[in-house]
């Protein structure tokens, strides 16, 4: 160790008489600097503006584009820099020779040099320390291990890219040879990954060695155990194979004893490699405080109970939008996707079916058109390079499953216990696409408990729930499609009638807008449901009073005469102008005006108590509802009634007018139009017996119909689907949609004023980088005194 020590010492003391290290250290504090400073600069300027922060370390030193992301992404230029001399200087000057008549191994003169390069490093990191000292200082409950494991990942890209220019430095005398070729093997190894990914074995290897995003994980938090050994075992075959190279310059040995090192040297890695992904030997360690790269507790229980194996099947029509997801190209990145719930449950099986059959795909119809189903698949397969021996046809996929009817032949997944239950996971046309941890915890639970069953009433002339149309419910309780979906966040749901007594699996009952009013034997079988303590969701609209009264009556509940008015609230001149100056080069734009009936309102505080999913609207999104009757209650039938919406003291019930298009409305007390805020949704509960008795009653029922959840109502940032989850959730009793809350963030604010963030400017772009030039001026010219 002394002599390796020595050999590092004398290299130190070189590299930082060539002015290469101080100018790579001088622009590397310089660049850092710069968007530090500019990452702090952009938080001053939003608190400034009232911006509320959250996660400040991560954002500041990692996620998607923090600090240390932005030095991973430029750090390779900096190393071929560095390390193309530590061999091919001494080749070049032929003072290897002194090396090798020197009782020094070659193992202690690379360790020497590495070592050597490992300390420079470290300086690089102390910079980047540097600006976590002046975090702790300034950032509110800084998540200090989040910044060290972050620091930590790039370490060790810096480690790992020393050792592949050490080896290339080995191989020339030429310096500038050197440096373009660790670029090149560095290039190679960002490609590898998405090399030969059909082939089963070879794929998990090179998906293994590439490069690209290993530090990713780092970045956000997270230390596993295979990204932690993937730069041991770059740096250690780098280092073996830079040994075995200068033994085959110091003693003459044939090329087939040197293959023969290299291939067992290589051999080695390529077990490791496979042996360390496989989930089963994978440790993680979650440095953030809220646990954001783990599965919440919720979702850890249910993988708890899920014994025995599990199988995911992912049926992938070629044909279809989505067909990228099974492509073999893409298994290694889907297995990912799934790698928070194999950290807990590492016996799941990842299987690919890959068929083509009837699908509406546009883009297909777009580039082939009047091509067959079979026509199509055949230029998938040619243009995608499958093959064509495992495709299935539409006839062999059918006799597997029938997709045609439930999932309309998507791509989706098939989740199958070993004990035999199954679940579909579907992907959703939004801009995630894949299921999120909500989804997949649902799916999960289904097949490990009985989840809560919906029942839609009929009969009365509902809303309808089998066919999409603008009025219909279709969409939010079970189009696949669509992530709110009810049966894509863990309920059953049927359509049920009253002539006779509604089954006992039912847990909520949804009466929407019913346009006639019930029999008699109905009454009695809708009063037997309440009687034992049935969930309801009533859900009116304005003109229904009489055919829904006896419905809300037993509550205590009536729709309100007529249809709400929202108009517009006058505005202060002088508030007007002061907005519009404000807009700066949009001075004078007018937003769209929205009809006066349609009611916007946010939830209530009482409704963020009683469901947390209410609290997403708040402060920014709303709830539109269109032609919307009020609600009026009284408490005395043994209900605690809470409002979930209100209505702007503004509005009032409109009497006089059936219709508002091209008639002027105005409120008008003569007719018995009542002026105030009218409660919009009410949940009312009661005890009994052991359990309690939930119901949500709504003043409107086109706030949850297709037509409402795809329509958008610019400028206002709607979010109706919200109502259907919290609500749903208060009546499942919190079993379903999965509650994946985490704590809140603890690094919220920044103690920096302007003009802090412009003092600290000056000091990282200026005074710093002028310490460091000025030091490395006085180290050369002292030495030139000598």
């Amino acid at each position: 160790m002394r002599i390796i020590f020595k050999i590092a010492k004398t290299e130190l003391r070189d590299l930082f008489y060539s002015p290469i290290a101080w100018l790579i250290l001088i622009i590397f504090t310089f660049q850092t600097g710069m968007l530090f400073s500019g990452t702090i600069s952009e938080i001053v300027q939003s608190q400034s503006m009232g911006g509320i922060g959250s996660n400040l370390t991560l954002g500041i030193f990692g996620g998607q584009r923090g600090l240390f992301v932005a030095v991973q992404s430029y750090l390779y230029l900096y190393i071929p820099l560095l390390t193309m001399g530590l061999m091919s200087r001494e080749l070049g000057s032929g003072s290897i020779k002194l090396l090798y008549s020197s009782p020094i191994t070659n193992a202690q003169i690379i360790l020497g040099k590495y070592c050597a390069m490992l300390i420079y490093g470290l300086i690089l990191v102390g910079v980047l320390l540097v600006y976590g000292i002046y975090s702790v200082c300034t950032i509110e409950n800084m998540d200090i291990p989040v910044f060290l494991t972050g620091l930590l990942g790039v370490y060790l890209l810096l480690c790992a890219y020393v050792a592949i220019g050490l080896f290339m430095s080995s191989l020339t005398s030429y310096q500038i040879v050197a440096a373009v070729g660790t670029l090149a093997v560095l290039a190679v190894l960002t490609y590898v990954k998405g090399m030969w990914q059909a082939v089963p074995f070879v794929r998990e290897v090179t998906y293994w060695f590439g490069m690209t995003g290993r530090s990713d994980n780092f970045m956000f938090g997270m230390i596993c155990s295979e990204d932690v050994l993937y730069f041991i075992v770059v740096v250690v075959l780098f280092l073996l194979m830079t040994i075995i190279r200068m033994q085959g310059r110091r003693q003459k040995v044939s090329w087939l004893t040197s293959l023969g090192k290299y291939a067992g040297v290589w051999g080695i890695a390529v077990v490791l490699a496979f042996v360390s992904s496989r989930p089963v030997f994978k440790c993680y360690y979650d440095a953030t405080h809220t646990k954001a790269n783990t599965l919440t507790p919720n979702s850890q229980e249910i993988i708890n109970k899920l014994k025995g194996g599990l199988t995911i099947t992912t049926y992938v029509n070629i044909l279809d939008k989505y067909n990228w997801v099974g492509y073999p190209k893409e298994y290694n990145n889907d297995i990912r996707r799934f790698e928070q719930y194999t950290r807990f449950k590492p016996e799941i099986k990842m299987k690919y079916i890959l068929y083509y059959d009837t699908i509406k795909n546009d883009y297909l119809e777009r580039a082939f058109p009047g091509m067959s189903y079979e026509e199509k698949a055949k230029k998938v397969i040619e243009m995608e390079k499958l093959n064509p021996k495992k495709i299935l046809t539409p006839e062999q996929i059918r006799a597997k499953i029938d997709l045609r009817t439930t999932e309309g032949n998507r791509t989706v997944r098939l989740l199958e216990r070993e004990s035999g239950e199954k679940t579909f996971l579907r992907l959703y046309d939004d801009r995630e696409i894949f299921p999120s941890e909500s989804e997949i915890s649902a799916a999960l639970k289904r097949m490990v408990m009985t989840l809560p069953t919906i029942g839609f009433l009929s009969g009365h002339g509902e809303r309808e729930t089998d066919r999409p149309g603008d009025r219909n419910y279709c969409m939010f309780t079970h189009l696949p499609m669509l992530r709110q979906a009810l049966v894509n966040q863990g309920f059953n749901y049927k359509d049920v009638t009253l002539d006779q007594e509604i089954p006992e699996d039912i847990n909520i009952l949804v009466i929407a807008e019913m346009r006639e009013a019930m029999t008699e034997a109905e009454k009695v079988n809708f009063d037997k449901y309440v009687a034992r303590g049935g969930n309801l969701v009533i859900i009116g609209e304005p003109g229904r009073q009489d055919a829904m009264g006896a419905v809300m009556e037993p509550f205590g509940v009536k729709l309100v005469d007529g249809f709400l008015i929202q108009p517009e609230k006058p505005k202060d001149p002088e508030e007007e102008k002061k907005d519009n100056k404000d807009l700066g080069p949009f001075a004078g734009f007018v937003a769209q005006k929205q009809p006066i009936d349609l009611i916007v309102s946010q939830p209530t505080k009482d409704a963020v108590e009683l469901s947390y999913a209410f609290g997403f609207m708040r402060p920014y999104y709303v709830a539109a509802m269109p032609t919307a009757a009020g609600l009026e209650y009284t408490t005395d039938k043994g209900f605690d009634v809470v409002p979930l919406f209100m209505s702007d003291s503004i509005c009032w019930n409109e009497l006089e007018n059936t219709e508002i298009v091209d008639q002027e409305v105005v409120y008008n007390p003569a007719a018995g139009e009542v002026q105030k805020s009218y409660p919009l949704a009410l949940a009312l509960s009661r005890k009994m017996g052991e359990r309690e008795q939930k119901i949500v009653i709504l003043g409107d029922a086109d706030c949850l119909s297709d037509g409402e959840l795809t329509r958008g109502r610019s400028p206002l940032w709607t979010a109706n689907s919200v109502i259907i989850q919290a609500s749903f959730f208060w009546l499942s009793d919190g079993e379903v949609p999965i509650d994946v809350r985490r704590p809140y963030a603890i690094d919220r604010k920044l103690f920096v004023g302007e003009t802090g963030a412009e003092i600290l400017d000056y000091a990282l772009l200026g005074v710093f980088p002028g310490l460091l030039l000025f030091l490395s001026l006085f180290i050369w010219l002292r030495r030139r005194g000598r």
